[in-house]
């Protein structure tokens, strides 16, 4: 049969066959063993044999990571490098520009080069985990395309833990738990897709196949600190199954041999959040998926990273996918790769009861209101926090509403939520995204990792091929131009509209009990324009707010309010009793060592957004949380209210 398919597919088809015909050309692959065994002691080490031919060599380890939308790799980190060929060491020197790169000199007949060399971890692991994303012990020749580089995986952890990855074993049907001092040994792949299959291992390790009626296989693996977490809650895990079965029904594809969830449960290991073709790397709390309340907060993890398999991985903007890791990625269509994945996951999260209809509308109602007190939109596009990406990740908070940080995701998923109920509105509910993605994320059908990359141009037609529309004008007038108040246009064409209440959320409540420490614990935001720890110190200040005009700024503390001694519940009753009167809050506020008096004039009372049914209109944004799958009933001990 012959496919109808756009130029670039046909290319990126026709260079993963060609890769794979130079994999296989080249018959010895580079060997790796990697060996956790020190993982306690934040510690990883590599043994590494490369076939060589003498003369000049340089090798180098990854920079540009996928997913990371940053020049994250790890060689600051990488130390002990020893390089030796027949037993005798070779000296090398670090390139003066490029410091991931070694250069070496390979001495006449020497057909194998042996490395050594170590890593310091102190993220993703503990005294009972760990997590290995490979680039953190890789070496391998530059300027070379990393998906012709053929390379053979082996790893040795600590004795009795289990081992999570979509990588394929020799000799196992499913994975041991290894004995001490044994190696598992995994089948060969490429430089690209090694990187691409993160590995966790621990003490306490479940392995729970999901939804065994479809097809490619679906596990979800788990690693925790004690015994008892790593257990999951029977509705978890038939939500989670659930997800399998929604995302098979939206997406009607695969690009995956098969798909491992990789998660870890550990206050120690911490939060994360990373997309692979195969697989996911994920972390919770201790008690994000054992306590109702909090599972809230994480809900939509597992969802989003699993549409990256399909949007990020499989499908990428041709500025993300580059022949290496050396090469600098280009974020500006990240409002397509993170922003529809972010939209997308949320919604299978609901259609899947990770969260209820109602937490969903919560959630979003958050984001909507957030990008609509954001300052900085008044001199940024969306574009520019994609483009900017790779130095908008991470950063101190303060005045980060006015900087503007990776607002392309929710942007992102506003925008998309507009698509969608455009869509609906227009065809009568007879058409939407979901067709869309059916044809941009399943372009070519059921797939083993591949990445087709695309063109602005080509989303552009697939959309049209659902609903013919003036999209390219659409989208560039929402993400290039100058937008003061957020896209709120999906929020109404989906039956509701962003209202403030003066009690938070049950979900808002979640994500700050989850995230607290990162986003604050005291948020006034949509009233005086402030968000600060428990202790009164001040995270971020909202551009041109009340606060703002009343002086204050992050990094300073409140520790005085209306003549008492500060605390959050006093700070919001503060707020509640100024309302509809005339005398401003008075505060008392340290930075560094001076305290000044901080005169707030705010009288409208707390404010917390939440999304309001308009009566008489159709409510697409129901129907699009909607279960498309039949799935088998949650079982209800345990589950959320």
């Amino acid at each position: 049969m012959t496919l109808n398919l756009s130029p670039i597919y046909r290319a990126a088809i026709f260079s993963a066959l060609l890769a794979g015909a130079t994999v296989q050309a080249q018959q010895t692959p580079i060997q790796i063993t990697a060996d956790l065994s020190d993982a306690p002691r934040k510690l990883y080490h590599a043994e590494v044999d490369l076939p060589v031919n003498a003369g000049p060599l340089t090798l180098t380890t990854p920079q540009w990571i996928p997913g990371t939308h940053m020049p994250a790799g790890p060689a600051q980190d990488i130390t002990g490098v020893v390089f030796t060929v027949n037993g005798q060491r070779l000296t090398w020197r670090r390139d003066d520009v490029d410091l991931y790169q070694f250069h070496l000199t390979i001495p006449p007949g020497v057909t194998t080069l042996h490395a050594h060399l170590d890593c310091i971890v102190t993220q993703r692991v503990t005294q009972k985990l760990a997590v290995l994303e490979w680039e953190k012990l890789l070496l391998y020749p530059a300027r070379t395309p990393v998906h012709e580089i053929p390379i053979q995986p082996s790893l040795i952890v600590p004795a009795g833990w289990g081992i999570g990855t979509a990588l394929t074993p020799i000799g196992f049907g499913a994975y041991p738990v290894p004995a001490a001092g044994a190696t598992t040994h995994f089948t060969a792949t490429s430089v690209e897709q090694l990187q691409d299959s993160p590995i966790i291992t621990g003490q306490y390790f479940h392995e729970f196949p999901l939804a065994p009626e479809i097809l490619p296989k679906h596990y979800l693996d788990v690693v925790s600190d004690t015994s008892e977490d790593s257990k999951l809650r029977v509705p978890v895990l038939a939500e989670i199954a659930n997800l399998i079965r929604e995302a098979d029904k939206m997406y009607a594809s695969h690009h995956y041999n098969q798909y491992h969830f990789l998660l870890t449960i550990s206050d120690l290991a911490g939060f994360e959040g990373l997309e692979h073709g195969q697989s996911s790397d994920n972390g919770v709390g201790e008690k994000d998926f054992s306590d109702p309340s909090r599972q809230i907060a994480v809900s939509d993890l597992l969802s989003h990273e699993f549409t990256h398999s399909w949007n990020g991985k499989y499908r990428r903007p041709v500025g993300l996918y580059q022949p290496d890791f050396a090469t600098p990625q280009q974020g500006a269509l990240l409002w397509i790769y993170e922003g529809m994945t972010e939209y997308l996951g949320n919604v299978l999260a609901a259609r899947s009861a990770l969260k209820s209809q109602a937490e969903y509308r919560e959630v979003l109602a958050i984001s909507a209101a957030n990008l609509d007190y954001t300052p900085g939109r008044d001199w940024r596009p969306t574009e520019d926090t994609a483009v900017a990406a790779s130095i908008l990740r991470g950063g101190n908070p303060a005045w980060s509403n006015w900087r503007r940080g990776q607002d392309y995701y929710m942007e992102g998923e506003l925008l998309w939520l507009d698509v969608d109920t455009l869509m609906r509105k227009t065809s009568n509910n007879q058409k939407s995204l979901n067709d869309f993605v059916r044809i941009f994320l399943g372009k070519g059908g059921n797939t083993g990792p591949l990445i087709v990359p695309y063109t602005f141009d080509e989303l552009v037609a697939d959309l049209n091929q659902v609903t013919p529309y003036d999209w390219a004008t659409f989208l560039r007038d929402r993400v290039d131009k100058i937008n003061p108040r957020a896209d709120l246009a999906g929020i109404e064409q989906g039956g509701y509209k962003l209202v403030y209440h003066d009690e938070p959320s049950a979900s808002e409540k979640s994500l700050i009990e989850v995230f607290g420490k990162y986003i604050g614990t005291v948020d006034t935001w949509f009233s005086i324009g402030v968000r600060a720890n428990s202790d009164g110190t001040i995270l971020d200040v909202r551009w041109n707010g009340p606060a703002d005009k009343a002086r204050l700024a992050p990094g300073s503390k409140i520790i005085g309010v209306n003549g008492q001694v500060f605390s959050g519940d006093l700070l919001r009753a503060a707020i509640r009793e100024a309302k509809g009167k005339t005398d401003p809050i008075h505060l008392i506020v340290q930075s560094e060592s001076f305290l000044t008096k901080a005169d707030i004039d705010y009288h409208d009372g707390e404010r917390y957004p939440a999304l309001e049914r308009v009566a008489g209109t159709p409510a697409y944004l129901d129907d699009i949380t909607r279960p498309l799958a039949s799935s088998p009933r949650i079982p209800e001990q345990g589950k959320k209210d």
